[in-house]
Formats: C-alpha cells, sequence, structure tokens
C-alpha cells in the first residue's frame, strides 16, 4: 500500500469495524500512518483486535443521530461501511435513514470527505433489492453536499468475506455441485488487498472526492468458474450439475444446510447473483494508475494463505474469549474457513506453572487424559503412512519451535504465556492446538485450550464431525488434568 499521506487528511473516523472490511481497514490505516477514531454500536465486541490499542473507540449507533456528532468532531474524513443483509423487509429504510443521519452529521462537523463501498451493477437493469439498496445509499450520503468517494465492488476474495466465504464452504463440501442460472452469471472479482488499497489511496487522492469509482479484479469470469478455480487451488476435484430452476429461495436453503451462512443472509445475496456485477468504466485506472488488481487465482492464493501454518495467528482465538469464562467453559465456532473448539478454565496456579505443565506434554510425559487413546491414534496414523508417536520429544521439559512432539511440530512457543502445536499426523485438512495462559487481575490465571481444525473437502468435515464426541471427551478431561497439574506444582 501507498504510505504517502496527504497532510490535509491525518484524522479519519471508521464505521462498520466489526464488520469484514471495516476490521481489515483500520490496521491498514494504521499502517500508513493515519489517525484512526472507530464508531461501534457495543465497543466491547472489539475486544481481542489487536489494532485496539492503537484507535480511539467512541460509542455511537447511525440510527441515533445525537450520537454521531462526538464521533465526528475533528475528523478529516469518514469510511461509510455500514449496509444491512438481514433484519426485515424495511432494511432500504433503515440503510437511507442511516446514511442521510450520518451524512447531515458529517456536515454538522465540517468533515471533509466521506468514502462509502457499495456495490457493482448496471444501473439500467432490474438489480435486486440489495444491490439497489447499497447504490441509493450512495446517493443518500451525497445528499448531504459533502464530497462522497463511492467504490463500487462486486466479489471480494479475502478468507471470511461472506460471498467468497459461500463459494468456499460449498465447494469444500459438495463434490457434485448442483448449478442453478446464478452460476454462469458474469462478475469481476477482486481480491481484498486491493480493495483496501483503493480506500486507503482514496485519502490521498483529491481526484477521487465526488467520484463514483467501479473496482475489479484482472478477470471477467463466472461464479462457476470462480467454485473450480477454488477446487483447482485447494486440489479437489469438482463437478458442476446445471439445473434448469432453482429459485433464490430454495438456493437460500440448499446454502443454509452446506454452509454456515443462514438462509436469511444467503437469500439476498443470491438474489443479487443474478446480475452481472462487472466494471464498464475504467475511471480507478485513471484515477488510481499505480494499482493493478490481481487475477482470480492470486486471489484465491492470497486467501488460502490463512490455512497456511504461518499464518496461523493466535489472536484468532482470542476475540472468542468469554468475558464470563467460569460460566462459558467452551466454544465451538467457525472463524474464517477454520472450526474452532475452545475450552477454557480459571486455575488458581500461576501462568508460568500452567506454561511449565502444558509444555511438558507428549513423549514418555504423556498426554495427561485418555492416554491409551492417544497411543491408538498413533499406531492408525503409522498403518497408514504417518509419523504415529515414535518421535516422543527432545527434552522431557523443554520446548522450543520446531522441535517434533509425537505427531506434533512446535511452531510457536511464547514463555509463560503460549504453545501452538501443528498436526504432522495424516488428517483430511490442517490442524493446530493451542494452549494459552492468561494471567488474571485477582492473580489467578485462565486456561485457554484451542482445536483448530481447517477441513478439505466433503471428508475433511466428515472427520471431524465423527471425531468430535471423542475430542470433546479427550479435551475436556485433558484441560481439567492440566489444571489439576498445575495447582499441584505451585
Amino acid at each position: 500500500m501507498n504510505g504517502d499521506m496527504d497532510t490535509a487528511i491525518q484524522q479519519v473516523l471508521v464505521t462498520g469495524v466489526t464488520g469484514y472490511i471495516g476490521g481489515r481497514l483500520v490496521p491498514a490505516l494504521l499502517e500508513a500512518g493515519y489517525q484512526v477514531r472507530v464508531l461501534a454500536r457495543d465497543p466491547a465486541r472489539l475486544e481481542g483486535r489487536s489494532w485496539l490499542p492503537k484507535v480511539e473507540v467512541v460509542q455511537g449507533d447511525v440510527l441515533q443521530p445525537a450520537t454521531l456528532d462526538a464521533a465526528l468532531a475533528g475528523m478529516d474524513a469518514a469510511y461509510y461501511l455500514i449496509h444491512s443483509m438481514r433484519g426485515g423487509e424495511d432494511f432500504h429504510e433503515r440503510d437511507m435513514q442511516a446514511a442521510r443521519n450520518f451524512g447531515a452529521a458529517v456536515q454538522r462537523q465540517g468533515v471533509g470527505r466521506i468514502i462509502y463501498l457499495g456495490g457493482l451493477g448496471d444501473t439500467t437493469t432490474d438489480l435486486s433489492h440489495h444491490l439497489r439498496s447499497r447504490q441509493q445509499t450512495g446517493d443518500a450520503l451525497r445528499e448531504s453536499a459533502v464530497p462522497v468517494t463511492e467504490f463500487r465492488a462486486g466479489v471480494i476474495v479475502g478468507s471470511g468475506s461472506l460471498s467468497f466465504e459461500m463459494i468456499r464452504y460449498l465447494t469444500e463440501r459438495v463434490p457434485i455441485m448442483i448449478c442453478p442460472r446464478w452460476v454462469y452469471t458474469r462478475v469481476q472479482p477482486i481480491s481484498i488487498r486491493d480493495t483496501l488499497d483503493y480506500l486507503v489511496s482514496a485519502l490521498h487522492t483529491p481526484a477521487s472526492a465526488g467520484q463514483i469509482i467501479e473496482i475489479g479484479g484482472a478477470d471477467v469470469i463466472t461464479y462457476g468458474d470462480m467454485m473450480m478455480g477454488y477446487a483447482e487451488a485447494r486440489g479437489l476435484r469438482r463437478y458442476l450439475l446445471p439445473v434448469p430452476v432453482l429459485t433464490p429461495r430454495l438456493s437460500s436453503y440448499w446454502v443454509h444446510w452446506v454452509t454456515p451462512v443462514p438462509s436469511d443472509i444467503a437469500r439476498p445475496l443470491i438474489e443479487g447473483l443474478r446480475n452481472e456485477v462487472i466494471v464498464h468504466h475504467n475511471t480507478a485506472r485513471t484515477i488510481f494508475p499505480t494499482i493493478h488488481p490481481v487475477s482470480f487465482a492470486v486471489a484465491v492464493s492470497r486467501a488460502l494463505e490463512k490455512l497456511v501454518a504461518s499464518q496461523v495467528e493466535t489472536s484468532w482465538a482470542d476475540a472468542l474469549v468469554s468475558s464470563q469464562p467460569d460460566h462459558y467453559p467452551t466454544v465451538l465456532s467457525t472463524h474464517e474457513g477454520m472450526i474452532l473448539e475452545q475450552r477454557q478454565q480459571v486455575t488458581q496456579a500461576t501462568a508460568s506453572a500452567v506454561f511449565r505443565v502444558f509444555t511438558s506434554l507428549g513423549g514418555a510425559n504423556g498426554w495427561l487424559y485418555f492416554n491409551w487413546a492417544w497411543r491408538i491414534r498413533g499406531i492408525m496414523d503409522r498403518m497408514v503412512g504417518g509419523v504415529g508417536l515414535r518421535r516422543g520429544r527432545r527434552h522431557p521439559t523443554e520446548v522450543r519451535i520446531g522441535d517434533a512432539l509425537d505427531f506434533w511440530r512446535v511452531e510457536a512457543v511464547e514463555p509463560d504465556r503460549v504453545l501452538r502445536l501443528r498436526a504432522e499426523m495424516k488428517v483430511p485438512g490442517l490442524a493446530w492446538l493451542q494452549f494459552k495462559a492468561e494471567p488474571l487481575e485477582d492473580g489467578r490465571t485462565q486456561l485457554v485450550q484451542t482445536a483448530f481444525f481447517a477441513p478439505k473437502g466433503l471428508f475433511g468435515l466428515l472427520y471431524w464431525y465423527i471425531l468430535y464426541p471423542l475430542h470433546g471427551l479427550i479435551f475436556s478431561g485433558m484441560i481439567r488434568k492440566l489444571v489439576e497439574r498445575a495447582e499441584q506444582q505451585r
């Protein structure tokens, strides 16, 4: 990204920071040197974000105009990244009112620019309600007479993007995909990195003010091409089976059961898939000549980097830690294409004592609970050509990055705090096991144990859920034993 900052714009407000684009835009702005303030209805939802200490947080709601002036005071520019995808038939009226409230507050506070990310689509065609609403949201913002830079994008390719995640899950889980007509609609997907480049660059590109700018990647393809391209990148064999009729309602139910996307969100998304979303005007190339959007294949490769061992960030689990750990000891969630099974328990032992116990797991020390099951899993792994448990561990108590530990590899170690292990046994996907000791203000320690699994294909998903009851039993017992052992060593 271009880090050269327009000296006239230094302080920016970002809305929609609990969403996909807003949450990724904030660190990009900080990296570029801007001072960032964020608006959130519930600031508690931002806990666990690595950038949180670097920004100013203001509580507010675009549907409550009285809360907006304080958020916008002193700002040079404001990002509007809010749009409804669920919530009843009156979503359009709410979107329009929210945009008008925001625009009016921007004008009152003398903010110089609004930057908005809307949706691609030919306005002369029969656009879906949601696509038309996204474009009309830009119109509502312009009613304030404040210069608006409106970017219009189609499918944004990135791990966690709603449209891309739907395609990802359908492709991963269904070997033969039933394809209604919308699968053959032309689209121009753009990578999340290129999208962020445009959003950040608008701040130091005066020519973008007051413009509607269509942005897309290097390829014009169909949704079917996207599915097959994703399958190729993942080494999956997939087939498309065209069907003459499958309504958006029926398609949304299918998506509901096959992916984590609920039907009430999937339906408006699918209704919009009937519209071609491709770039018709080259304004972006003229205004931003240094940005060269990548191909779909490159965008997919970047999105899949999150599944590479070195890209798994410990902060992913942090955002799932309950604010009441004693009451909610287990969380099962799907996060950016990964299944996370997280357990937590508070102990009187110190963080260093807890750390010593979980870094002593494996080898001759065993796994504290159902050790016979771990041995059987090792034997099964050896039978299919895996490493099994024979490797043991280098030292009975010490660990360092790169160590083999039974059928795991030590991937990360933070003294007295974190141990992350990457699975090297034969599994249909990628797996990690992480332990974290978090000191609490009252002197106690919270132990957080997280299993990460990125399934490959339908078999990977079946593998996880077939073994889930056994995993639940073993991991629940393990965290109890870890706490008991740590308290004995105090």
